[in-house]
């Protein structure tokens, strides 16, 4: 009976850690991101997003320099700093809506102005780009074609990029 106790504990840790694993998101890199975020929006995982990808309207709260690196494909630039909500006029306040930038702090804050302006259904990617990345789904460079480049933010916010066959850029 006790074998059996423990054998399924350790079943569930290894299940959950592939979990984090297969969803570009180690535990060290959950721990990371949960420090950043106050989950004031929803969040949304990489998984989730890819198989449903059409149904969202997907924005990116980077700056103009990482996006032109790369980008998940169909997103539209809105970037941080100079983020401009009547930009975002033309958008149907109805239609779900994700938004992303390296981890999910910068997307969280632009997520709120979102909220406040009036749209109903908006999500924060957990670990934005760089679980999207781990998880070894799609990017695409300003040109619309797949690329292996992602914009790292810096040295030290690169480190939870983890995929090997990425280049790193700054």
């Amino acid at each position: 009976m006790r074998n059996t106790f423990f054998i399924t504990i350790f079943v569930i840790f290894f299940v959950q850690m592939g979990k984090s694993q297969s969803s570009g998101i180690s535990l060290d890199f959950k721990d990371e991101i949960d420090l950043y975020l106050s989950f004031t929006i929803p969040t949304i995982d990489v998984e989730q997003l890819d198989k449903q990808r059409t149904r969202y309207t997907i924005l990116d709260a980077r700056e103009k320099e990482e996006f032109n690196v790369s980008h998940i494909p169909g997103a539209r630039y809105i970037g941080y700093d100079h983020f401009k909500l009547m930009e975002l006029e033309n958008l149907d306040k109805s239609k779900p809506v994700v938004v992303y930038c390296s981890i999910g702090y910068r997307s969280e804050k632009v997520s709120e102005i979102l909220k406040q302006a009036g749209f109903k259904k908006v999500y924060n990617l957990y670990g934005s780009i760089f679980a999207w990345a781990n998880a070894g789904l799609p990017l695409e460079d300003i040109s619309g074609k797949t690329t292996n480049r992602i914009h790292g933010y810096n040295k030290d916010w690169s480190r939870w990029i983890k995929r090997k066959d990425l280049k790193i850029v700054y």
